[in-house]
């Protein structure tokens, strides 16, 4: 078995996951090995305990989106809720057959909807602009009584745009369509109230938010009436969305996660924005000719998604490590070869999506890294322009 040595680079891969904040070790370590007890134990103590502290931990989530603690219900992460989103709307309507997501969607939104096509329902995909912001007249359009749900994320993955939820959600209220966002990527960086963007479904994920991973939730509207099929079967757990025994550390955590966030974004989120627009301005000193891919305005405040011409992004990111840790895009499909689909989506070329890569910080970024890591960028492409 290959084995990698210590990282000692900058990281520069938060949107692939962010470090787990300190404090939420701390809050999960009880729960390892001293309050172990199965929160769905009735009959005693230990039961009672744990579930305390997963309903406390529901509670601190469910205040972080403005949602009430029942219309929380824990998964695995953001794409096991994605796919209770989409496929269990889509297997909860014998009428209603079609589904409408957004050209940028995360893979498991859209893989979600094909295998939902397999059983018979019919994907409709919504365009984007140049910018990577949803065409609102346009998708609008496709919104219909024949529609049973549409998905669209709350910020990208790739170039971190941000969408314009309402519109979208007025639109689906009016034809009784069910709303779902993917909201991974935003609990860390925006105010979210599911009320006030009037969505009905929404994704979250611990390990985008300084939280575990292999914890995340789905927000299901209360009152919500075509209401998600279960994936997993088994105890009726969740309220009967999500069968199986909830692992209580990673509830604690997620909990004590969106706590923070909820204490500390507006502090976090001007920082890691100001880091992000020193790190701009170095690169753009130091290779001439890069291009940002996506709006510089509506975006996720620790995205950086670049594109440097005539510069195999592979290759760069190779040349960079050890000093820098970033990526080509999404987790969930570095390593494959085809071109990514969200930059395709707002009009690049294979060979511009091939030049790109995405850099991306938070919480625990300092100055002194992004000045480190705009230098060895800079350094390094300049060896690949001379050559």
């Amino acid at each position: 078995m290959m084995r990698h040595s210590p990282a000692t680079g900058v990281y520069m891969d938060y949107q692939a996951t962010t470090p787990t904040d300190p404090r939420v070790v701390a809050a999960m370590q009880p729960y390892w090995s001293e309050l172990y007890g199965n929160p769905h134990s009735a009959d005693h103590a230990f039961g009672w305990d744990a579930d305390s502290a997963v309903e406390m931990a529901r509670s601190q989530i469910a205040a972080a989106i403005g949602a009430d603690p029942d219309e929380i219900i824990f998964t695995s992460g953001a794409t096991e809720a994605n796919n209770l989103a989409v496929l269990g709307i889509a297997r909860a309507s014998r009428v209603r057959r079609r589904i409408v997501v957004s050209a940028i969607e995360h893979k498991c939104v859209l893989a979600a909807a094909r295998a939902a096509a397999e059983e018979g329902s019919e994907v409709v995909t919504g365009p984007v602009t140049a910018d990577g912001i949803v065409d609102v007249a346009r998708l609008v359009e496709l919104i219909d009584e024949r529609v049973a749900i549409v998905a669209v994320m709350t910020a990208n993955n790739e170039i971190g745009s941000f969408q314009p939820l309402r519109a979208i959600a007025d639109r689906c209220a009016a034809v009784g369509a069910v709303f779902h966002t993917d909201a991974a990527q935003a609990l860390s960086v925006l105010p979210l109230d599911v009320a006030q963007l009037g969505v009905d479904l929404m994704s979250l994920s611990s390990h985008k938010a300084y939280g575990p991973k292999g914890i995340g939730a789905l927000y299901v509207r209360r009152g919500l009436e075509m209401r998600p099929r279960p994936l997993l079967h088994g105890g009726g757990q969740e309220a009967g969305l999500r069968a199986g025994t909830l692992p209580t550390p990673l509830c604690v955590g997620f909990g004590e996660a969106c706590r923070i966030l909820t204490d500390e974004r507006d502090g976090d989120v001007p920082r890691v924005a100001a880091l992000r627009d020193r790190l701009l301005r170095q690169l753009r000193e130091a290779v001439p000719g890069i291009e940002v891919n996506g709006t510089l305005g509506a975006r996720h405040p620790g995205n950086l998604n670049l594109r440097f011409p005539g510069i195999d992004a592979s290759v760069l990111l190779q040349n960079l490590h050890p000093h820098v840790a970033a990526s080509t895009g999404s987790a969930c499909t570095s390593g494959q070869p085809e071109p990514s689909h969200v930059l395709r989506a707002i009009g690049l070329t294979t060979a511009e999506a091939n030049a790109s890569i995405r850099l991306s910080l938070g919480r625990f970024t300092t100055e002194g890294e992004i000045d480190r890591v705009a230098g060895h960028i800079g350094v390094t492409c300049k060896r690949f322009l001379v050559a």
